[in-house]
């Protein structure tokens, strides 16, 4: 508590609170999202399996206008990308040793999820467990891993995009928009690969609105949060109730379209909806920021922010586990009274399970970086022989986390996700925290 009180004491008057707040806001909205719609049950043969509830919620599907906060997360990811680029450039750094410096804070949690995994999964198979269960296990675990994967791309996408948003501003955001609506209309009309690019065009564009903020180029002013809010919400229901997209901005098993998976035209719309009460909750929320307690809470949260996102659903398996172990597994239909009834010690349980795992394993994300570590990354690894080694090193991490996300969930295998998919992930991980070990030239 005593380093958690020096950390937020030592916060810049300059510092943009809100978005730290909005960023922790953001993990947790995801987090019990997840938790909530979790269906637990048995299959044919005995064995517990997992679904969403929302295909049996369909009530429920505006609410996700709201609760679906991945957009606010992206945007967040934007300000925060181009605030730590442009002050890694003012120390001397370079893009490229900015990119091997934002990966290690990304990749380091997310391997040792990985290695858990790995080994969870051989454990397994001396015990023995039905492989094919195996990989269903440690691919609900694992579901994380499929937005870190396209938050990875616009990361390594910010050294273009910043510059090509400080040059062109609002220019590039409608670029973006228009090839998402173009992929849209592609997938819409049946040519459902022609429309997979919005898994970057989309991401992107709101990444670029975060670029925006940090800019000054976005007014956060009442009347432009009002104007976002009600016109976001006139268009999205044009969208949707009125056109042919989806309700729910969360994808929904079964649906002809999902409007997350890739985002659509529709999710960028909600993205303005959600945008509008950002702004207008701006100047209350950093008045409250400005007090001491509630902002050692967002600096805690903050500061392992990442894990108890890698380790959510983690905590979904260990339960349930622990649960069916005791014959105490409750699997009462969804939307009855007693699912209902089950909800609240659910949450509290994974909550609980949660912040063992944090303890165990946040100090992976907590491990300090010196000075000497950021001047190191300003001089090491770069040349012609450092850009291709990150570029390859980078590409093959993110290949290998799509490669898990991708597989199917009932297939067996030897680590619970594909080997190949494995083994790229760890060599790319391993290359850039090799590049960012490397001595600065002149020094041993």
């Amino acid at each position: 508590m005593r380093a958690l009180r020096a950390l937020a004491e030592r916060t810049p008057a300059t510092r943009e609170r809100y978005v730290d707040l909005l960023r922790a806001v953001a993990i947790v909205a995801v987090v019990l999202g997840h938790w909530l719609v979790s269906v637990v049950g048995y299959d044919e043969h005995g064995r517990v399996v997992g679904r969403s509830a929302l295909p049996y919620l369909p009530w429920a599907y505006p609410i996700t206008w709201i609760v679906q906060v991945m957009p606010i997360f992206f945007l967040v990811g934007g300000y925060a990308n181009a605030a730590s680029l442009t002050s890694h450039r003012h120390r001397g750094g370079t893009a490229l040793t900015w990119l091997q410096g934002r990966a290690g804070r990304l990749l380091g949690p997310t391997t040792v999820l990985m290695l858990v995994l790995a080994a969870g999964a051989l454990i397994a198979q001396a015990v023995p467990v039905d492989p094919a269960f195996t990989r269903r296990v440690v691919w609900v675990a694992s579901i994380p891993l499929w937005f870190l994967a396209a938050y990875l791309v616009v990361v390594a996408a910010t050294p273009v995009m910043l510059p090509l948003h400080q040059r062109y501003g609002w220019r590039v955001l409608a670029v973006l928009v228009l090839l998402v609506a173009c992929g849209d209309v592609a997938r819409l009309t049946g040519h459902e690969a022609l429309g997979l690019g919005n898994f970057v065009f989309g991401w992107l564009a709101i990444h670029q609105v975060g670029f925006a903020w940090r800019e000054g180029q976005l007014r956060l002013r009442p009347a432009m949060g009002a104007a976002l809010l009600f016109g976001g919400l006139a268009a999205l229901v044009g969208l949707t109730v009125a056109g042919p997209y989806p309700v729910s901005m969360i994808d929904v098993p079964g649906q002809r379209l999902l409007n997350a998976s890739p985002p659509t035209l529709a999710l960028l719309v909600t993205f303005v909806v959600q945008l509008g009460l950002v702004v207008l909750l701006h100047g209350p929320a950093q008045r409250w920021l400005r007090r001491p307690t509630p902002w050692r809470l967002v600096v805690g949260l903050n500061a392992v922010v990442l894990t108890v996102f890698l380790w959510h659903m983690m905590a979904v398996v260990l339960l349930v586990g622990l649960l069916w172990a005791l014959g105490w597994l409750p699997t009462p239909a969804v939307a009855s009274a007693s699912w209902w009834l089950w909800r609240p010690p659910w949450l509290l349980l994974l909550t609980i399970v949660l912040a063992g795992l944090v303890a165990v394993f946040g100090r992976f994300e907590l491990r300090p970086r010196t000075a000497g570590d950021a001047h190191r990354l300003s001089r090491a690894g770069s040349g012609a022989p450092g850009v291709l080694l990150t570029v390859l090193g980078y590409a093959a991490a993110v290949t290998g986390l799509l490669a898990n996300n991708l597989a199917p969930n009932s297939r067996a295998y030897l680590f619970g996700m594909p080997v190949a998919g494995l083994v790229l992930y760890l060599t790319g991980a391993g290359v850039l925290r090799a590049l960012r070990g490397l001595p600065a030239p002149g020094r041993e």
